[in-house]
Order: structure tokens, then C-alpha cells, then sequence
């Protein structure tokens, strides 16, 4: 079942960039928006960040030590 998942996964991704390639943003109203396969890019970097300062913060803030209670 992981490895389908994987596989659909991965196959998504490379269809995605593939259509970004294929059909570039021709409207862009600044010059990274030109770039083919940007808003990908740009949205899985926003995502990994999130994701990374959503843990950093559940360590950080939400987490207490074993013995907070006693």
C-alpha cells in the first residue's frame, strides 16, 4: 500500500512539473512568475517550512519535560 502511494506520489509530481513546463504562466505580472514550475517549487518550499517551524514550535513551546506533573 506505501509503495502505490509512493509511486502515485512521485508520479503526480513529475506530472505537475511536466504540465508547468509545457504550459507556462504567459500572464505573469512579475519576472519569478515566468519561471517555469515556480508556484510548485515555491508552494513545496512553503510547505516544508511549515512544516519544519510547526514541530520546532511543538518541541519548543508544547512539550513538557516527563516529570512536569510531580
Amino acid at each position: 500500500m506505501e509503495k502505490t502511494f509512493r509511486k502515485l506520489l512521485y508520479t503526480g509530481i513529475a506530472v505537475s512539473c511536466l504540465l508547468g513546463f509545457i504550459f507556462p504562466n504567459k500572464d505573469a505580472h512579475f519576472w519569478w512568475q515566468r519561471i517555469p514550475v515556480y508556484d510548485a517549487v515555491f508552494g513545496f518550499a512553503g510547505a516544508v517550512v511549515l512544516i519544519a517551524f510547526s514541530k520546532w514550535l511543538g518541541h519548543v513551546w508544547l512539550m513538557k519535560d516527563e516529570n512536569y506533573y510531580d
